[in-house]
This record gives C-alpha cells, sequence and structure tokens, in this order.
C-alpha cells in the first residue's frame, strides 16, 4: 500500500522531468554568464581565432582557408552583430556549448536510464572542463562537437530495427562538416573502422536501405573531394587539418604528455590555458568504477565506444595536445557506468524496500552537490587566482574600451595582438570612440597617446626618447602582481610636466 502511495506522489512522478527541468535551468545561467566570470580576459587563441574569423571572405575560402570554417563564420557573424566585446568572441562557443550539453543529456539518455543519464549529465555540463570549452572564443569546442553529435545520430540508427533514411543522411552531412575541423578525418577512419569491426554496428549497416546507404555514401565522398580540391590550394590548410603548425614526430610522446598534464596534475601549477586538474578525483573514481563494470559486457557498442575513444584522443593528443579536452565526452560515458554500477548495487540490497529506493537519492543528491559545487567553484577561482594559468589571459580589451579616449592613438608593438586591436579600429566598436591603432610610435600627433605595455626600458647613452614629445599621465594596471602595467597614456608635451598617476582598475590578487 505504502509503495502504491509512493509512486503516485507528484515529486516522484515527475521526478526525471523537474530533474531536467533544473538541469537545463542552471546550464543555461551559467552559459549566459560565462564571459562574465572567468576566465578574466581573452587569451593569444581566442585573438587569433577573432583575426581569422574577421578576415574570412570568399577570397581566402576559395584559395583554400576552411581550416574550422564553420565556427569562423558564426564568429564574424557574431562579432559584426555584437562587436568586439567578450560577448561578441565568445557567443559561438556558448551557443555550441548549449548544443552540445543538450546533445550530452540526448546521448547518456538513450543509452542509460533516466535516472543514471541525468546524474551523469550534472557532473558532464557542469564540469570545469565543459564550462571552460563553452566559454572560450576559439574552435575548440568543435572537437568535442562533432563526435557527440555524431555518436548520438549514430545511435538513433543502430539498435533500431528498420533505421530511418532521414537519420543516415544527416549523419553524411555532420560527417561531411566536421572535416573542416583539424584531426576530424581522423575521427572519420575511426568511425569507418569501428563500424566494420565491431559486429553489431557491421550488422546494423549491412540491413540498411541500399539506395539512402549508397546515396550518404556519394554524398560523403563527393564532399570528401570537395574538400580535398579546395585543400591542395594551400599546404598549411593539409597541414594544419592533420596536424599542428609545428609538428614533428619527435615530440609526438611529448606532446601526449603535456595534453594530459592538465587532467591529473592535482597541485593545478600547470602552465596552460587548461586549469589542472580538468577532472575531479570523485568524478575520476567514478570512470574507473564504470570501466571495470563494462568488462563483462564490453563488446556492446556503448560500452567498447568509451575506450576505444580514450584510445583516439591519446592519438589525436599527440599531434595537438589541445585535442586530449574529447577525453571529456568518454568520461562522461564512464562515469554513467559508475553511477549505473553503484545504483545497482543499492537496489540490490533492498531488492522489495522502496524506502531505501527512496532514501537512497539522499546522499547521492548530497554527493552531486557536494561535486558540482567544488567544480564551479574550482573553475571560477582557479582561472582568476592561479597564476599558472591567469597569466594566460588578458583583459586588456576592456581596458582599451573604458580607459582609452576618444581621438587617441594606441600603439600596440606585438603583431598577432595588433591584427587582433586593429579590428577595433577597422569597425569603430570601441564604445563609438575613434581610436587610432598603429604598430609604431608616431613622431608627432597632437592627440593623445596610448600603449600597450612600456616599448622602451633602458637608453643607451646618445639615444633620444621616443616619448619627448609626451608627457606620462596615467598608468592602468589590472589584477595581476606580474605584467600589471598594461596600458599608458601620454598628452602632448603642451603642458607641465607632472607625475603620473597610477590607476588600478582591479584590486591585485593572485601572485
Amino acid at each position: 500500500m505504502k509503495k502504491h502511495t509512493i509512486s503516485k506522489m507528484f515529486l516522484y512522478r515527475h521526478r526525471f522531468g523537474i530533474g531536467y527541468l533544473l538541469l537545463g535551468v542552471l546550464f543555461a545561467i551559467m552559459l549566459v554568464w560565462l564571459p562574465t566570470i572567468t576566465p578574466n580576459g581573452l587569451s593569444a587563441d581566442e585573438m587569433e581565432s577573432v583575426v581569422i574569423s574577421r578576415n574570412l571572405n570568399k577570397d581566402t575560402i576559395l584559395s583554400g582557408n576552411i581550416i574550422d570554417l564553420p565556427y569562423h563564420v558564426l564568429q564574424k557573424v557574431s562579432i559584426i552583430l555584437l562587436g568586439l566585446t567578450p560577448y561578441g568572441i565568445k557567443l559561438p562557443s556558448i551557443i555550441i556549448g548549449g548544443l552540445l550539453g543538450f546533445l550530452f543529456i540526448l546521448l547518456l539518455n538513450r543509452w542509460f536510464k533516466n535516472n543514471v543519464a541525468i546524474m551523469a549529465s550534472v557532473l558532464a555540463v557542469l564540469s570545469s572542463s565543459f564550462l571552460y570549452i563553452a566559454g572560450s572564443g576559439t574552435p575548440l569546442i568543435m572537437t568535442v562537437f562533432w563526435p557527440t553529435l555524431l555518436f548520438w545520430l549514430g545511435s538513433k540508427i543502430q539498435g533500431v530495427n528498420k533505421p530511418k533514411p532521414f537519420y543516415c543522411f544527416i549523419f553524411a552531412i555532420v560527417l561531411l562538416l566536421s572535416l573542416f575541423t583539424p584531426y576530424m578525418i581522423y575521427l572519420a577512419i575511426f568511425i569507418v573502422f569501428y563500424a566494420f569491426a565491431h559486429p553489431h554496428l557491421r550488422f546494423t549497416i549491412t540491413h540498411l536501405p541500399k539506395i539512402p546507404l549508397f546515396l550518404v555514401t556519394l554524398l560523403v565522398l563527393g564532399g570528401v573531394t570537395l574538400i580535398v580540391m579546395n585543400a591542395l590550394r594551400g599546404q598549411a590548410t593539409i597541414t594544419g587539418l592533420l596536424f599542428m603548425n609545428d609538428f614533428s614526430w619527435s615530440n609526438y610522446l611529448e606532446n601526449i604528455k603535456e595534453a594530459f598534464i592538465p587532467f591529473f596534475k592535482w597541485s593545478g601549477m600547470v602552465e596552460s590555458t587548461f586549469l589542472a586538474p580538468l577532472i575531479g578525483l570523485a568524478s575520476l573514481a567514478l570512470a574507473i568504477t564504470g570501466l571495470i563494470s563494462t568488462y563483462h559486457g564490453f563488446f556492446a557498442s556503448r560500452n567498447s565506444i568509451a575506450t576505444y575513444l580514450i584510445v583516439f584522443t591519446i592519438i589525436i593528443s599527440g599531434f595537438n595536445p589541445s585535442c586530449a579536452i574529447l577525453l571529456i565526452l568518454p568520461l562522461a560515458i564512464l562515469i554513467a557506468h559508475g553511477f549505473r554500477y553503484i545504483l545497482n548495487k543499492w537496489y540490490g540490497l533492498f531488492p522489495e524496500n522502496p524506502y531505501a529506493r527512496v532514501f537512497g537519492i539522499v546522499p547521492i543528491a548530497i554527493f552531486l552537490g557536494v561535486m558540482i559545487t567544488s567544480d564551479i567553484s574550482h573553475f571560477i577561482f582557479g582561472y582568476r587566482y592561479n597564476p599558472a594559468v591567469a597569466n594566460q589571459f588578458t583583459n586588456d580589451l576592456s581596458l582599451i574600451r573604458n580607459h582609452v579616449e576618444d581621438g587617441s592613438t594606441l600603439v600596440v608593438l606585438n603583431e598577432s595582438e595588433y591584427n587582433f586591436y586593429k579590428i577595433l579600429a577597422d569597425t569603430a566598436l570601441i564604445n563609438h570612440k575613434d581610436i587610432k591603432i598603429v604598430n609604431r610610435l608616431p613622431e608627432k600627433t597632437e592627440k593623445k597617446l596610448a600603449t600597450l605595455g612600456q616599448i622602451e626600458e633602458n637608453l643607451e647613452e646618445g639615444e633620444t626618447s621616443a616619448f619627448e614629445n609626451y608627457n606620462l599621465d596615467r598608468i592602468i594596471t589590472n589584477s595581476k602582481s606580474q605584467n600589471s602595467d598594461r596600458i599608458y597614456l601620454y598628452s602632448a608635451s603642451n603642458t607641465e610636466t607632472s607625475e603620473p598617476a597610477v590607476e588600478a582598475t582591479e584590486s591585485p590578487s593572485g601572485e
């Protein structure tokens, strides 16, 4: 009687719907909030991505510049609409991150029961590693997005009596688009090899409708031919799709070591844009439990795919250490296996006791709450205060927008940064200010002058300072203890010389 009463309770009947709704709301809030919390600024990779996106046009595409083409098209549109702002730069990753989080939920829900899927989804989409790629204005998120989408589409094809041709066509189109992302050609080869090596998938392929299968194959081959023909116009394109720019086989093993240090370096002091550890100890323990629990059913596709993906991630990480971020997909699958194993053991202890099932949720909820809270705190405060990671990001863009006055000339000597900030002047997006961006100190200007960093430090005897026509008015600093002097503001020397004011934009933090 009691068991029947519990099953009729509103919260019990709709527990999974409420859980997914709360997860969706929390995830959406985190995504919208990402550009304003952390990382504190932009990385060099984000600046480079913006330059590539902004310079993208019909001629560059026809000349063979197709690396990460879908992402750069989205980023260019975002910058045109929102300007060169943190939101404008990161919006494509936030949108794709939202889709990726939804795909994680769909994929895990496809392979596991609701109770297991929702717990694993919570840990996956609210982890520090996932939030980082969703808030980074680089195409790195595509390395995780394409495999997740392909495996979800594959799950809609495999395991049903009559696969729908629609999913076959979508799978082919997605596979084709994924080839624009570096190293995804290896994923395509891996999928083909895995499909023919795995008995269940091989059976599914042989029983697909022949005409749709032929058309899908023709579509993929035709698209691949066009991509290859376009890539052959530039050697850099082929290299970029297959390897990193300065790749060398002698550094292959060193790249793998560098790739996985941020995942398992518990001290957190790793010089990288990835915050170590990217995978928490509790999540890693769950993943190991899940890996062990799949031993008996290893040849089921959902069991073996996580292991194969880990091997695949290790292989491509030798080409580019950043690709190690793909590990979050197989780890999410293994964490789901770990939760399923723990719940099955718990329910096995009390097979006929409904109260044990209900009250068993309490310690699991506390466990999840502690993991999520600690992971989000690690993400927010680690990227802001860990010196090994915080120094990889700069908030110069916001400082320029807030402190460089209308009519000023901004001097940027670093070539990569100059190409980035030149977009500000070209598009007049600095809060409607007219600011000129130059890469050398002008001989004379009546307007105010600003420099990113000190241009000259020690003059030799007899040399004349390039700043003799200017007075240093203010020094704009950031919150970092290293390289905290970011912008030097000068005025024409028709006024009396005075001591420059040092303006700290934020309270000092970190070492």
